[in-house]
């Protein structure tokens, strides 16, 4: 199947999902900085490049859309990529709210449109060897998962769009906070109740630095999260526990460490666990996987997962967490 796609958004995850396409498959590549859209198009033989996405989208050359724009386009671009029957791949949180993640949804069950949301951290080697053990069983009951992610930021970063909450959405809760959310989710299921904040401790800037969230399920399982745009030396840290066993994910290559899985058995005498441990140190194709992923769900007709229902469970929570903020500011508490 030779799917022709539209690039919207030429910056980093643009290339890189140019590199990771077969050679001339990208047949239109947009960008509002007409120059990033002209440099992508220049690599792929018989591609256009243009700065309406408009154009993009409503293309007759194009089968699907990949969207890699600030937050605040994510959702709009998608919608008039379904609007016009295309397939989509949208970065996440694919939406700045989860009112326009139901318009998505709306507009996708109208026209047939495929609609995958980029959480590619599901596709890391780690994430990839963790769901196996747990859908296994080897890890028995699920109780609670802990989880924490963050970076140090860079000079000037309160100046980028990612510190503008009409741009954004949010800090760093609806930035690196919902890969947290989403993975946490695949392994304790839907959080009926969620408690925690959102605040601004070193940059100077009006969207969140750090959010803490404590999150249950109905079965009262707890994921207890951390997220941190002021970490200094970047960290990805998730445990898993079950009744059986624990399962610790570290590191996601590059300046986050190398990526590694530990598997700590429960024995039946109790005392130190059977250990095992798995590293990366190859880095991960999470991205490529991701975008084969995609294509196969095309090919099969089958609802992509990780979808817009799982990008509204994340988003919900991240809305659920800036709202109660919003209320305690306005009452003064």
């Amino acid at each position: 199947m030779n799917l022709r796609v539209a690039l919207i958004g030429c910056g980093l995850i643009g290339q890189k999902r140019l590199n990771l396409l077969p050679p001339g498959s990208v047949t239109v590549a947009c960008d509002t900085q007409l120059e990033r859209a002209q440099k992508i198009a220049a690599q792929s033989p018989g591609c256009i490049a243009t700065e309406s996405f408009e154009h993009a989208v409503s293309s007759p050359d194009v089968d699907v859309v990949m969207i890699a724009t600030i937050n605040s386009a994510l959702a709009p671009v998608a919608l008039a990529a379904i609007k016009n029957g295309k397939h989509v791949l949208v970065e996440k949180p694919a939406a700045i709210s989860v009112a326009e993640l139901d318009e998505l949804e709306t507009a996708a069950k109208k026209s047939g449109a495929l609609v995958r949301v980029g959480y590619n951290h599901r596709f890391h080697p780690a994430a990839l060897k963790a769901q196996e053990i747990f859908r296994s069983g080897a890890l028995g009951e699920m109780m609670f998962v802990r989880g924490r992610y963050g970076h140090g930021g860079r000079i000037g970063y309160d100046k980028e769009w990612r510190a503008d909450p009409k741009i954004s959405g949010g800090g760093e809760l609806i930035d690196q906070g919902v890969h947290l959310i989403d993975l946490a989710g695949i392994f304790l299921g839907e959080f009926t109740q969620v408690e925690g904040h959102a605040t601004t401790y070193f940059w100077k800037m009006p969207v969140d630095d750090n959010a803490f969230l404590s999150l249950r399920t109905a079965a009262g399982q707890t994921a207890w999260l951390h997220v941190s745009c002021s970490e200094w030396k970047n960290l990805f840290s998730l445990e898993i526990y079950g009744r059986d066993a624990k399962l610790h994910w570290e590191g996601l290559g590059g300046s986050y460490g190398m990526e590694k899985l530990t598997y700590y058995k429960m024995l039946p005498q109790m005392g130190p666990p059977e250990t095992t441990i798995w590293e990366f140190p190859r880095g991960d194709e999470s991205w490529k996987i991701e975008m084969a992923e995609f294509f196969e769900d095309i090919k099969l007709k089958r609802t992509p997962v990780p979808g817009l229902k799982e990008a509204k469970a994340a988003l919900t929570v991240v809305e659920k967490i800036y709202q109660s903020g919003k209320r305690k500011a306005e009452s003064g508490s």
